[in-house]
């Protein structure tokens, strides 16, 4: 790779580089959904054992949340779908690399999403588990242990389901720990049971429920398939210890995967610290002792110790020690109804075409600081938009496309110096 950091030109091989690595990632994320899909299919459709337990009655409505939980899952994979499309038919190179780096919180959501996803869907497997093989154990409990999972997993999947850049990558960031407090909940559960299955003289049984839950499967998480990909190994090994938890610090990738992450990085799609944390939960709880928003070394070997890598840490107006910079809608908010109806709706609102700016640039591109004034400038922003696209509107006879927006509106953001780098702003 010979693209050096988010606000570079890259060229048109490059660009399509990262448009199919978006697309891996999807595809990646989709499986590990339709994995969690089934299994709650599975579990809704069983029938109640004797005596009728089973996750039916008050239990469904924890299988419920799986399913809520699948819809907004599904949503932003469809909105970073929609924006790869859109991508791929834009001419400007660098307005299709700023697109798709409009996916990025889409896909970030959509990754920790599903991985809370198929943990839930693993509580559920073990609920079930106990229901069934052991009725020493109390339906009333389990039914409390699982509220207070799902109590834990809440405010995460809040902030991932708001698709907000800075709140996605907070809650991601901070997964590795959720996930080590969500594994010793898994591990208290199902030790529990083996317990309550031996005094009822149920050792087969216990020994049955310990094959099935002997690692939660989401430390797997939805990474590479090995075979036919050449491995590259991160980190010298892990293991699994008495307490359920992963520890150790060895983690076998395919190649296939470091390089779908590596153009994602560079190309400011995902950020390092979103990566690091996705490592985390895979290696295990060692790599959290790591520094916690510095990138494991195996891991910076593996997708490139080049300086974009080494720099790209979790920032925002907290990391930055400043207010933060103003959002500058590079599509007009007063002429929202006008944009809409050449096809900036839904997860192509005019909304989600803001740059972050310096107070000073951005009142420049305004006319000043007093924006009423600023109108009166013939050369500002907002006015010279919009006088553009509507000339070309004339010179074609016919409205512009969606497409044709975003080339005429690329071209004049890079006269600006606009970077095409671009994030949600506020809603109306």
């Amino acid at each position: 790779m010979t693209h050096v950091g988010p606000g570079a030109s890259g060229s048109r091989d490059e660009v399509t580089g990262t448009r199919l690595a978006v697309l891996a990632a999807i595809e990646e994320v989709t499986a590990s959904m339709n994995d969690s899909g089934d299994v709650l299919s599975r579990l809704a459709a069983q029938p109640s054992a004797f005596g009728g337990r089973g996750l039916t009655g008050v239990f469904t409505r924890y299988l419920d949340h799986g399913v809520d939980q699948s819809r907004w899952l599904r949503g932003a994979l469809s909105g970073a779908t929609t924006l790869t499309d859109v991508a791929s038919a834009v001419d400007d190179a660098d307005m299709e690399q700023g697109l798709l780096r409009m996916t990025g919180p889409r896909l970030q959501a959509a990754l920790f999403g599903s991985l809370l996803l198929t943990t839930w869907a693993d509580f559920l497997q073990l609920g079930d588990a106990v229901l069934r093989q052991c009725p020493t154990c109390g339906s009333e409990k389990l039914f409390a242990d699982l509220h207070r999972v799902q109590g834990l997993m809440k405010p995460a999947l809040a902030e991932l389901a708001s698709l907000d850049p800075e709140r996605v990558e907070a809650a991601a960031t901070a997964m590795p720990e959720l996930m080590g407090t969500l594994t010793r909940e898994f591990a208290t559960i199902s030790a529990e049971a083996r317990s309550a299955m031996q005094v009822g003289a149920k050792v087969v049984a216990a020994a049955q429920l310990l094959e099935l839950v002997a690692m939660v499967s989401t430390l797997k998480m939805s990474l590479p398939r090995l075979p036919p990909a050449a491995p590259a190994t991160v980190g010298v090994g892990f293991v699994m210890s008495s307490g359920g938890v992963m520890t150790g610090s060895r983690l076998v990738v395919s190649a296939e995967w470091v390089e779908m992450m590596r153009r994602l990085v560079q190309a400011g799609v995902l950020s390092v610290p979103v990566v690091s944390a996705a490592i985390r939960i895979q290696g295990g709880q060692v790599l959290m002792a790591q520094a916690h928003q510095d990138l494991p070394k195996g891991v910076r070997d593996a997708l490139g110790d080049s300086p974009e890598v080494r720099g790209m840490h979790v920032t925002g107006k907290a990391g930055a020690g400043m207010a933060e910079a103003p959002k500058h809608h590079v599509l007009p908010k007063e002429h929202r109804e006008w944009f809409e109806q050449r096809g900036f709706t839904g997860a192509m609102d005019i909304d989600q075409f803001c740059v972050k700016l310096e107070k000073s640039h951005h009142e420049a591109i305004h006319g000043g600081g007093n924006w009423k004034l600023g109108r009166l400038w013939p050369g500002e922003w907002n006015q010279t938009i919009m006088r553009i696209l509507r000339e070309a509107e004339v010179e074609l006879g016919q409205r512009l496309t969606r497409n044709q927006v975003l080339d005429i509106v690329g071209q004049r953001m890079k006269l600006n110096d606009i970077p095409l780098t671009f994030t949600k702003g506020r809603s109306r």
